[in-house]
């Protein structure tokens, strides 16, 4: 190991490797044409207090968070330009239980909402119609936006700087009970840098192998084309084409040093696995015709991510909101994929690669393959969604059709999707298999247990999706910078808990994706409430900054005041009904707050009775209703609050109730096909036959709706047991 230097020292060593002398751009750069930031870096006898490995969602928070905590941070990434804030598969931001995820590494202070807000080209809230527990926020993105604000966020970090680079391997050390211990790290240049904590955010590139039908190459991605090479975009498409090779350059240094650190893990005795993912083809948008395809517009009063963003009614989108589109494929899109997968055509995925020990090459459940939806789902046709990759993009992205044939195969199947039969193929549909760690291999802080010092956060510890990543590299980076006091987030806290209870207590064995059926405290874990649930914990743990503080103390106030209000202002019961609303007819009074729990009933309704009947009080809502509060979203979180509160009680009663009863026995002889399970439930807990209820529960993937059904079967069962029992003994 190199002497230890100061930071002057490290960067004349950086300066003068082979690695950098090769490349036309600083070897040290700062992000967004900045000079390298030393304010609030604390003094250190190391070259830095923690080093970030990859640029991507999970390491772009972990180096935010924690450089937020004070920590001196790096972030060592290939071609920093190309790499970070890089959108590997669709471009969008968000989705059902993801966009609760992306609102808590919002109020932590984290970057992907803020990111999302300035690079959204189309809002939308999922499941609108239902429940504001399982709403979903969701935002189509620019992908040159995105990667553009991303990359500004982290550049205006202070204590945080960036190195074009790649790590290939970490250094240890021993402490006094002989552990191994992190001492600092390697770099392909062969360059050392020392430093106390270290997070490994390596996606796909661990080990990843690419694979566009029997074409395979190393690399955890292929660069992202906006390039149409049409005579009549020349210039654009040779600006494309020079940041996609950029990009593909950057990949290729990601990819070899990732498989050094696959192999330094696996030496160091970490249980690996092997995954898949995919993505579709890249169509030409001005070949296809949307004339046959079904619109789909954004929302006309769209919220964004931040709550830096909610601080009153009306946000708009800073950049101009497009529409996506939908088709879906057909009968003959089946038969064809069908033939291809029949006659041995496409990719074959290899699940004998040195030092793996956990299972085979598995695709995501919930975002699978055309030639695997066919086979689980036959005789059926599929969503494809068009999404525009950009405001100067040609490219759509369509979303539902990812797979690995062969080109041409891909090719045919495109005409058999209406609106896509004369479309040009840009780039082809892949797959991607890599290595993944155990994340049971982890402790809450996502430190690993093998190695003091060390995290892991992303898709190495075997998740799917951005917004997972984000929140893994998030908690990751904050507990690197100060191990001494770790966040921790609870599964009743919030989606991240979950997430990373179900990873480092189940493990996984297929990629892993949120869903808000995982959360068995979901009705308190709204998307519009995250700042309420984490920001005060990442004040007390210098996570949050001041501007961040001072705009949550201001929200919270509002809600409370809100909610007052709607708790003050009542009417007799019998009122409320003379208006067509349920009520007592006993003459007792009701508030706003206590309609509000009814089905049905609105805000706007309820405001203009009370102010139309006089209700004490009522002048508090006429003034909201004027100043356009009824809109705002700390009304919205207030309403919310006062909806669920009668739900909430019961659901801590069946959750104490559970804990309580969890030990019991499930039957033997149990058909799990009789029970009102989903198919993933059925599925699992029918090749496991857990022995008790702890054991249904430890099961990856089962759910915790699917163990409260199990408790009250085996409940029933056992009463039923007494029942016979008893009537044995009044017989003899």
């Amino acid at each position: 190991m190199l002497p230890v230097c100061g930071r002057a020292s490290l960067r004349s060593r950086l300066c003068s490797s082979e690695l950098f002398r090769t490349t036309s751009m600083s070897p040290y750069t700062p992000l967004g044409g900045l000079r390298p930031i030393h304010n609030g870096v604390k003094a250190s006898s190391k070259d830095v207090d923690v080093v970030i490995v990859g640029g991507g969602h999970a390491g772009c928070e972990a180096a935010a968070a924690s450089a937020r905590r004070g920590a001196s941070t790096l972030l060592v990434t290939p071609r920093p330009e190309a790499s970070i804030g890089e959108m590997s598969c669709n471009p969008s931001i968000g989705g059902l239980a993801k966009g609760t995820l992306v609102r808590e590494v919002d109020a932590l202070d984290g970057l992907m909402g803020k990111a999302a807000d300035a690079a959204g080209i189309q809002f939308r809230m999922l499941n609108a119609s239902k429940g504001p527990a399982v709403r979903g926020p969701r935002a189509q993105m620019d992908r040159k936006l995105y990667k553009q604000h991303m990359q500004q966020l982290l550049a205006a970090v202070p204590g945080l700087e960036v190195v074009d680079g790649a790590v290939t391997n970490v250094l240890l050390k021993a402490n006094a009970t002989t552990s191994k211990v992190i001492a600092g790290v390697m770099l392909a240049s062969g360059e050392h840098i020392t430093c106390k904590s270290v997070v490994i955010t390596t996606g796909t590139f661990l080990r990843g192998v690419v694979h566009v039908g029997s074409k395979t190459k190393a690399a955890g991605r292929m660069p992202s084309s906006d390039s149409e090479n049409r005579s009549d975009r020349t210039a654009e498409a040779s600006t494309s084409s020079s940041a996609a090779r950029l990009t593909d350059k950057a990949d290729a240094v990601a990819a070899a040093a990732a498989g050094t650190l696959a192999q330094t893990l696996s030496d160091a005795g970490f249980s690996l696995g092997r995954l898949k993912t995919g993505t579709p083809p890249r169509l030409a948008a001005d070949t296809i015709d949307f004339s046959q395809l079904e619109h789909q517009p954004g929302d006309r009063n769209p919220l964004p991510f931040s709550f830096m963003h909610m601080g009153g009614p009306g946000w708009r989108p800073e950049s101009r909101q497009v529409s996506c589109f939908g088709t879906r494929t057909t009968a003959a899109t089946e038969t064809w994929v069908n033939v291809c997968v029949a006659s041995g055509r496409g990719a074959k995925f290899g699940i004998d690669m040195l030092g793996v020990t956990q299972g085979g090459c598995i695709e995501p459940r919930y975002c699978p393959s055309l030639e695997t939806k066919f086979r689980r789902f036959p005789n059926r046709t599929h969503h494809v969604w068009l999404e525009p990759e950009g405001l100067d993009s040609n490219v759509i992205y369509p979303n539902g059709i990812s797979n690995s044939m062969e080109e041409e195969d891909q090719m045919q199947m495109l005409k058999t999707i209406p609106g896509l039969q004369e479309s040009v193929m840009l780039v082809p549909a892949y797959a991607v298999e890599y290595d993944y760690v155990d994340p049971r291999e982890l402790q809450a802080t996502l430190e690993t247990k093998r190695i003091q010092g060390l995290y892991l956060a992303g898709q190495i510890n075997g998740t799917t999706g951005y917004e997972e990543a984000a929140a893994q590299g998030l908690v990751a980076g904050a507990n690197a910078a100060v191990p001494e006091e770790p966040l921790i987030i609870s599964r009743s806290e919030g989606y991240t808990g979950v997430l990373l209870d179900d990873l480092i207590n189940r493990g996984t064995a297929e990629p892993y994706r949120m869903l808000s059926a995982r959360a068995e405290f979901r009705l308190s874990l709204r998307p519009d409430n995250a700042d309420c649930r984490l920001t005060p914990l990442g004040i007390q743990l210098g996570l949050v900054q001041p501007q961040r503080a001072a705009t949550f103390t201001a929200r919270s106030t509002e809600i409370a005041h809100i909610h007052q209000t709607l708790q003050q202002v009542a009417l007799p019961t019998h009122t409320w009904r003379r208006h067509g609303l349920p009520g007592r007819s006993d003459g007792s009074k009701a508030s706003l707050a206590d309609m509000l729990h009814k089905p049905d009933t609105t805000l706007e309704q309820v405001s203009a009775i009370a102010i139309q009947e006089k209700a004490g009080g009522c002048d508090q809502v006429a003034c909201m209703i004027a100043d356009g509060a009824l809109q705002h979203p700390s009304t919205a979180t207030a309403v919310y609050n006062c909806f669920y509160q009668p739900y909430l009680a019961r659901q801590q009663q069946e959750v104490a109730q559970l804990k309580r009863d969890e030990a019991l026995v499930v039957p033997s002889n149990l058909d799990y096909s009789t029970l009102q399970l989903s198919g993933e439930d059925r599925e699992k807990l029918s090749a496991a036959r857990p022995r008790t209820l702890a054991q249904a529960q430890r099961i990856p993937g089962v759910t915790p709706q699917a163990v409260v059904l199990l408790l009250q079967m085996i409940k029933r069962h056992h009463l039923v047991q007494t029942v016979q029992q008893r009537q044995q003994l009044q017989v003899q």
